[in-house]
């Protein structure tokens, strides 16, 4: 099957093992910014010079496939998937965040001027996107079209780990 279904053309989108809802579905909402996130994850990897950082963010690229094709799974299709994100994966997250914060030479993190250097630059505007997607999830969440509560713990810290790695970009060269 090519890309091209026409499908589209009405304003309605497949999902993920059956079944169509419109483009403008929350569903598809929570999709978008995924997606928007990755690419933007993206570019800002292959700015870094930072091995572990590089691999922190092909990590939390992954993952970010598991959650949207979660998000893109009727209920009734989810035994389906071969993967899903659980406490795991939000644990990982947290220890990445700890190293984060103990390598940081600040003990204060609050609201910060983005704009730095080009690196930071990409993370803060994933980290924008990062909280954009954790709203859409939890319109999900309480509208009960997802269940998977790790999917929100995840976005969560996602946020709080690219604010850091963004701060750690900013004291050296990418």
């Amino acid at each position: 099957m090519g890309i091209v279904t026409k499908k589209g053309d009405k304003g309605k989108t497949s999902l993920y093992f059956g079944g169509m809802v419109s483009k403008d579905h929350p569903r598809v909402e929570l999709c978008g910014a995924l997606d928007e996130l990755s690419s933007f994850l993206g570019f800002a990897k292959s700015l870094l010079r930072d091995k572990q950082g590089r691999a922190w963010i092909e990590g939390v690229q992954k993952d970010l496939v598991t959650i949207a094709a979660e998000a893109a799974t009727a209920p009734g299709f989810l035994v389906r998937l071969k993967k899903r994100v659980q406490k795991e994966d939000v644990g990982r997250l947290e220890r990445q965040i700890a190293t984060l914060e103990s390598r940081s030479k600040r003990k204060n993190f609050c609201f910060s001027i983005p704009g730095s250097c080009l690196v930071s630059s990409c993370l803060d505007v994933a980290r924008t996107i990062a909280r954009r997607a954790e709203r859409r999830a939890v319109s999900l969440l309480r509208k009960r079209q997802i269940a998977n509560k790790d999917v929100l713990a995840y976005l969560n810290r996602l946020s709080d780990f690219l604010y850091l790695l963004a701060r750690k970009s900013e004291n050296v060269k990418a």
